[in-house]
């Protein structure tokens, strides 16, 4: 092996490079860093090969993790001092850890890059910012179109389900339409559905105002309209549903659960955090989420505990996380399936 000073020099000039992503990482990583980030990878294979190394060092850790004080009745002093000799080791593996989790938003990043280039590729989530700085989540195979007027903000919803956090401006009021369906707000939190004969609206913070006759009343004024005064506000915790097999039939308002309005917006990009979590729990979370669905085959596979983080929609990243790090073997079924295998 050569030991020579500027393959030594080049050595820690990498760890140097991981040490600066685990604390850019931990102020959380743009996009432009995620790519920069998969290309310094992409470098030199002795960067992966250190961080397999690495990785292999951090399960080492996993007991610290797990220490409460509970575990006994005096603290050990001594618990964190570091051994004179392990000092640089324990700093070593402290940043191959951090970088375990960067390395996440790289899978992520390739992978988006290489599906959706692919005409078989399954729809994603995706999220836009208006111009207004409102953000709507478009679900996967969602179709929207956006019209602003200098006294309205409107967005119509063509096809399936998005979620809308609207920017407050009272001047400017915020309507969806959704097959002939008008939602109205100003500055709050709903999720519109369109679906085959129904409309649904899910309010999660402020209020809005259903009018299952938008169409008809496009030419009158919502303040002034003696129909549009008579329909109630949909406040946060409800839910109101449109028939549109009948315009004419009221609207059916329910309030509900903080477990169902979960369920209801499951598809949505979320970051799970996982702190020693059994796998068969982090992959019920993902299935809960994706139409990619995850399959343990292996029984003992399912105990092992990981901790981890992950946007809820990168199920692509978390399987490559498995077998990189975990001694998993996937077998990719379909599109949709995705079994994981203990490695033997």
């Amino acid at each position: 092996m050569n030991h020579s000073p500027d393959n030594l020099a080049g050595r820690e000039h990498t760890e140097l490079q991981a040490a600066t992503w685990v604390l850019r990482h931990d102020r959380g990583l743009t996009p432009a860093e995620q790519d920069e980030f998969s290309q310094w990878l992409a470098t030199d294979s002795a960067h992966g090969e250190c961080f397999a190394t690495y990785r292999q060092q951090w399960a080492q850790l996993d007991q610290l993790s797990q220490w409460r004080p509970a575990h006994s009745a005096r603290p050990n002093p001594d618990l964190l001092a570091a051994h004179p000799r392990r000092r640089g080791w324990f700093l070593s593996i402290a940043f191959a850890a951090a970088a375990v989790i960067v390395l996440v938003f790289s899978f992520w990043r390739w992978h988006v890059a290489s599906t959706t280039s692919s005409p078989s590729a399954l729809a994603s989530v995706e999220q836009r910012t208006l111009e207004d700085g409102s953000i709507v989540d478009l679900n996967r195979g969602a179709v929207v179109s956006v019209e602003f007027a200098p006294d309205e903000r409107r967005v119509k919803l063509e096809q399936g389900e998005a979620h809308f956090i609207v920017a407050k401006n009272a001047a400017r009021p915020f309507v969806v339409i959704a097959g002939g369906v008008k939602v109205r707000a100003v500055g709050t939190i709903f999720n519109v559905r369109l679906g085959a004969s129904t409309v649904e609206v899910l309010v999660t913070e402020g209020r809005v105002r259903v009018n299952p006759s938008a169409q008809s009343s496009e030419m009158e004024s919502d303040r002034n309209s003696t129909a549009s005064a008579a329909i109630p506000d949909i406040t946060a915790g409800q839910r109101a549903v449109v028939s549109l097999d009948s315009m004419a039939s009221p609207l059916q308002i329910s309030t509900v659960s903080n477990a169902e309005i979960e369920k209801m917006l499951a598809w949505q990009f979320r970051r799970l955090d996982f702190t020693a979590t059994p796998l068969s729990e982090i992959v019920a979370e993902f299935n809960r989420r994706n139409s990619i669905q995850l399959i343990i085959a292996d029984p003992d596979l399912g105990a092992m505990k990981i901790s981890t983080s992950f946007r809820s929609d990168n199920v692509s990243g978390f399987v490559r996380l498995l077998e990189s790090g975990f001694g998993v073997r996937t077998e990719y079924r379909d599109e949709t399936v995705i079994v994981l295998h203990k490695d033997r």
